[in-house]
């Protein structure tokens, strides 16, 4: 197992891991300070968790209201 983490190259997927943070951050900030999204909030909370990076994108095209 040890060796696995050695072979990755991290400077090819630091720039990954950090969109795929932030992407999550910012859904998950929209999402608290949303008054009414398109379905329940515990949905879109767990969407946005679970699939890490479709998650937010899902959120932000279907989830969001733009009334």
């Amino acid at each position: 197992m040890n060796d696995l983490f050695q072979n990755i190259n991290w400077l090819i997927l630091a720039p990954f891991l950090v969109i795929q943070a932030v992407l999550m951050v910012i859904a998950l900030i929209d999402l608290i300070k949303a008054d009414d999204v398109k379905g329940p909030k515990g949905m879109w909370f767990f969407i946005v968790i679970v699939l890490n990076t479709i998650g937010p994108i899902a959120y932000f095209i279907f989830g969001r209201r733009n009334d």
